[in-house]
């Protein structure tokens, strides 16, 4: 199964997502996270170090070719496979993979379309695969996320953070990209708001998959630096993402 998460920047995509690891790791399931934001988080979030990304893997196999230390003839997919395959970073609960971005001017395009060819041949080798997208829309019109099985669009309660969410959800039809499940995340809402966001979700014309409210203890974490792996599993975010993974996977 692959999930993604997206939404507009800020809005706690890498919390949620963070969340999602933790949670389902206690499941004895194979996991892989895939951190596909240029503006990487998760592997701090996820209390890990990378020494290397995709992109870097990506500039290196250029500079290579360039200085005609690869034989003429040599399929690169196979030499760029076995090298991003190496820069998965292996923990005891889930594996991490970074997208990162290329050293060069170019554009994240080239990133995404290696982040499509490698979901297609590494998929198989997990139950679950988490991706924390780019912030936006971009990883839709690229079509980066399509063979997601479940998308998560986590907003704020800020009017641009809803108005994403609804253009995501509007995409996604434009673009023809079927999902099974795609569910409208809530994030930092006060209990004393709820009456009046829930309203407001409805607008987006997402199915609500559950509300997180606002958590000192994230606030904390943030501040000090703290992975949010830590999260206490007794935590309130962390109980409220519980339910909606539970609510996610329901369909299955």
């Amino acid at each position: 199964m692959i999930i993604a998460v997206s939404g507009k920047g800020g809005t706690g995509k890498t919390m949620f997502s963070s969340a999602m690891v933790k949670i389902l790791a206690k499941t004895g399931k194979d996991i892989l996270a895939i951190d596909a934001d240029p503006d990487s988080n998760f592997p701090e979030a996820l209390g890990v170090d990378v020494d290397k990304t995709v992109g870097d893997v990506r500039e290196e196999l250029k500079k290579d070719t360039a200085s005609g230390n690869i034989p003429a003839g040599t399929n690169k997919w196979d030499i760029l496979d076995y090298k991003i395959m190496e820069s998965v970073v292996e923990t005891p609960d889930f594996d991490l993979l970074v997208m990162g971005r290329p050293e060069g001017s170019g554009c994240y395009c080239a990133v995404n379309n290696m982040l499509r060819k490698i979901i297609e041949t590494i998929s198989f080798n997990y139950d679950i695969i988490i991706i924390d997208t780019e912030a936006g829309l971009e990883h839709l019109s690229r079509r980066t996320t399509q063979n997601v099985d479940v998308m998560m669009v986590v907003t704020d309660p800020s009017h641009r953070g809803m108005l994403t969410a609804q253009r995501i959800g509007e995409l996604a039809k434009e673009l023809d990209i079927n999902f099974k499940k795609l569910f409208l995340v809530l994030n930092r809402i006060k209990y004393e708001d709820e009456a009046l966001i829930r309203q407001k979700a409805t607008e987006t014309g997402l199915e609500l998959g559950g509300l997180i409210y606002e958590d000192p203890l994230i606030s904390k974490f943030d501040r000090e630096g703290i992975s949010l792996i830590e999260l206490p599993d007794d935590s309130d975010s962390i109980k409220e993402v519980a339910n909606i993974v539970k609510k996610a996977l329901k369909f299955q």
